[in-house]
């Protein structure tokens, strides 16, 4: 093969191990695919499947006791599986860049983003410590941030997750590659975000040429950004080829799986139900925090909504746009500015003492994290009984009964019960949370963002489970997201919320088929998947 047609990266029966050589854990096992030159593969499947541990092979940043133990690792004709550390660090960031997954932790906290932007500069020695702060500036202008002179001064807590990533992508791209690992670079971020970012991305690499290994779990940004993709489960590819191929002709069983759970590349919608009553209703709501003395930000203005008994109402809308303020207001985690809000017929708007303790039985929360929410130093056992507890229900044997019987309800079996958090998976954890907020027999449950952090099918399965609790126990579901392809599957009505307000309300078969404003027209546009273009 000829130095014109051979591939920029070349992967070929790599295996990967964790743990003792006398009892290994196989992560990676004969994986083989190449990337071109200026070509966007895309690296799809669910946690553990092996995708994360093969990019972080072939840029030598195995974590604590990975290992290579087979095949080869070749990068426009250079062994990188031998390569000493040393050398490795003139081809990683140079040559190689990394867009990491989670801004927040690849960031230096107590660093100015310009500083560790020219300090990538230095340590290649493309600029020096004059001329490094100079092109930091052009790098975050590229990057496409506002104000890169502010930009640059900011510490990384300072800046939202889009903008994070955005410096993330300007370091990666700093060297000028020839070749960028995005490792799941926007799943944690707004689907209009996300389209902004990759859409940077894209134009970034047309004007480069830089070719892209595009690690995802989301079947819907591969299908729109990718020329071709290798599916992997359990370590090892079941199937590449075409994006498009791979697409509309999926050959593994596995492949049609992942397909039928993207939500963005499916059109189920919840038909139309009966009317119900309100249980609640949240009236002309707003919500002001004062900054200092001076200054104060109006995050939430006069809002209004109800939800029904039995039915889904979702708040949709990207970060800081007021959604989950108004739903800790719905449910007196904050106390509104002004507004009304009724619970059963009942004003709760300045609820105290012994009556809000009341209240805390019949609404509960699922939070977005639930590693972050769950106590990683109670068992499962303990963690599912702790509301029943609280609240002084039942005996030390009829509480164990309760919670076998809510781990049964959440599909969970009674071998979870001693384990701890940190030893499920994210779903398996979610599911621990729900467990726990339907313990005491709430009549609402407030979801927070509760499947944005799971892959597709992990993420099905859920909204399933919340189906099936909801037609159960007749549970009302305030529901805050900012994936409509998600809402569209479990919500009977959506309102829209854009800087505090809610712009468009109504049924979610109105919403998706006739959106009248321009904002909701936007978000549609956002969903990954819709368009599967080839590039």
């Amino acid at each position: 093969m000829s130095t014109q047609t051979a591939p920029l990266l070349e992967v070929d029966d790599l295996r990967v191990t964790y743990g003792s050589d006398d009892d290994p854990v196989v992560a990676v096992d004969g994986v083989g695919f190449t990337v071109a030159r200026g070509e966007v593969v895309a690296v799809v499947g669910e946690s553990g499947s092996g995708k994360s541990t093969t990019a972080h092979a072939i840029i030598g940043l195995l974590s604590g006791s990975g290992r290579v133990v087979g095949g080869t690792v070749t990068f426009d004709g250079q062994r990188l599986d031998t390569l000493p550390e040393r050398a490795f660090e003139k081809v990683r960031g140079a040559r190689i860049g990394l867009v990491p997954q989670d801004p927040t932790t690849s960031l230096n906290p107590v660093i100015r983003i310009g500083d560790q932007i020219a300090e990538t500069l230095r340590i290649h020695g493309l600029a020096d410590r004059r001329t490094a702060k100079l092109e930091a500036l052009r790098i975050l202008e590229e990057a496409g941030l506002d104000n890169p002179e502010l930009r640059a001064k900011q510490y990384p807590q300072a800046l939202s997750g889009g903008q994070r990533q955005r410096v993330l992508i300007g370091i990666a791209l700093a060297c000028g590659p020839d070749l960028v690992i995005a490792d799941e670079p926007t799943s944690a971020l707004d689907v209009t975000v996300q389209r902004r970012i990759l859409d940077h991305l894209e134009a970034r690499i047309a004007e480069t040429g830089t070719a892209v290994l595009l690690i995802t779990h989301d079947l819907g940004v591969a299908a729109d950004r990718a020329d071709r993709i290798v599916v992997m489960q359990n370590g090892q590819v079941v199937e590449s080829g075409p994006a498009l191929d791979v697409l509309d002709n999926p050959r593994h069983e596995y492949t049609w799986a992942l397909l039928a759970a993207a939500p963005s590349l499916t059109d189920t919608v919840r038909p139309d139900r009966v009317p119900a009553e309100p249980l609640l209703t949240v009236t002309d709501v707003s919500k002001t925090f004062r900054i200092d003395r001076r200054n104060s930000l109006d995050a939430v203005r006069t809002v209004s909504f109800e939800v029904p008994r039995g039915r889904t109402v979702s708040l949709v809308g990207e970060s800081g746009s007021g959604k989950s303020t108004v739903a800790r207001i719905a449910i007196r985690l904050e106390t509104p500015t002004s507004g009304r809000i009724r619970f059963d017929g009942n004003d709760i708007t300045a609820l105290r003492g012994r009556n809000l303790r009341a209240l805390r039985r019949r609404v509960q929360i699922v939070h977005q994290n639930p590693y972050a929410s769950l106590n990683p130093k109670l068992t499962i056992r303990d963690i599912v009984a702790e509301p029943l507890g609280a609240f002084g229900i039942g005996s030390k044997s009829e509480r164990a009964t309760r919670v076998a019987e809510l781990l049964d309800q959440v599909a969970l079996s009674s071998a979870h019960l001693d384990r701890t958090p940190a030893e499920l998976s994210g779903g398996q954890r979610q599911r621990v949370a729900i467990a726990r907020a339907i313990a005491l027999h709430p009549e609402l449950l407030v979801l927070d963002e509760p499947v944005s952090a799971l892959d597709v099918s992990v993420q099905a399965q859920i909204l399933d489970l919340l189906t099936d609790l909801q037609n159960e126990l007749g549970l009302s579901y305030l529901f805050i997201s900012h994936d409509l392809a998600v809402v569209r599957q479990i919500s009977d009505t959506v309102a829209v919320m854009r800087s505090g307000e809610v712009v468009e309300f109504g049924a979610t078969t109105e919403i998706f088929d006739n959106p009248q404003h321009e904002y909701t027209r936007v978000l549609l546009d956002a969903i990954p998947g819709k368009v599967r273009h080839v590039r």
